[in-house]
């Protein structure tokens, strides 16, 4: 899940090989929040031709204008464009901030992606928080804080496996394009940024907006868990790829995922999964697992 630092960051990727423009390449990706009317993206004005954009609100209102057409963004909608093309995205008057998340491909395959995608739903689209476009999205600009995109084929794996889960949202559209409720998604981005932080139910409530009552029952309707369940399982996600990946101490991967002592984490660990997360740790080289379904 992402972890995001204060600041907006935005990485480049300039890495040579040819595969890139013949399937796909990884131009940039990043996260940010702009509160200035001065944010204002030409499609037919910029330098970066062939390049494909992809971005996804989280909170606050957006703008784009497709082909003399205005669409509104809010959290959980995502825009898809084409550099260039008759296109422009801003902060309009009526919104205070809008931040987001994005990423920019190109080659032939991104841009084969991308046209089949406007033809096919638009150039607007609705995705939920844990739809896997958004997952994976959220995990590359977390590999990319992380600094761990260093060349141009995994760069390329990356983009790739974005466009694929691209297509298959698309075939499986009518059951998973549901919008979820903004004060909802708002919630869920907050534990996504935020599971490494001692934060619980009264800090969703209030990311939410909603009344503490309210939003329990619509977010387990919205979710088909509890607030609590939900940042639990974010929490033991990004601990079992630390059991697996790192050298970590039991005590430091509490810390890391939002608990104050290693010996609470491990009762929720074992609550959770079945066993101590040392015990797990020792069987990832019998058991090759990277990630556990849980309900």
């Amino acid at each position: 899940m992402l972890k995001q630092n204060k600041k907006d960051e935005t990485f480049g990727f300039f890495f040579k090989g040819e595969h890139q423009e013949h399937i796909v390449g990884l131009h940039s990706i990043g996260g940010g929040q702009t509160t200035s009317p001065s944010y204002d993206w030409n499609g037919l004005k910029r330098s970066e031709i062939g390049r494909c954009v992809f971005q996804y609100t989280l909170s606050g209102k957006g703008m784009i204008e497709v082909d003399g057409k205005m669409h509104p963004l809010s959290a959980g909608q995502a825009f898809l464009v084409q550099i260039p093309s008759e296109h422009r995205y801003f902060l309009p008057k009526e919104s205070n901030y809008w931040e987001f998340v994005h990423i920019t491909l190109f080659g032939y395959e991104a841009q084969k992606a991308f046209t089949f995608m406007n033809d096919k739903i638009g150039h607007v689209i609705s995705f939920p928080p844990e739809s896997p476009p958004i997952r994976l999205l959220l995990n590359i600009l977390q590999e990319a804080y992380e600094k761990k995109i260093t060349d141009a084929y995994h760069a390329s794996a990356l983009g790739y496996s974005f466009i694929m889960e691209l297509y298959r949202f698309a075939q499986n559209i009518g059951a998973s394009s549901e919008k979820w409720p903004e004060q909802i998604s708002k919630a869920v981005f907050y534990a996504q940024k935020h599971y490494d932080q001692p934060i619980g139910l009264d800090d969703m409530v209030e990311a939410s907006g909603l009344s503490k009552y309210h939003f329990t029952r619509l977010f387990h309707k919205v979710t088909g868990m509890t607030p609590l369940k939900y940042l639990t399982k974010i929490r033991i996600d990004k601990a079992i790829e630390l059991l697996h990946v790192s050298q970590l101490s039991i005590e430091e991967i509490a810390t890391q995922v939002g608990y104050s002592n290693g010996n609470y984490f491990s009762k929720v660990f074992h609550k959770k999964i079945g066993m101590s997360p040392g015990q797990f740790r020792q069987s990832r080289h019998t058991v090759p697992v990277t990630h556990i379904v849980t309900d």
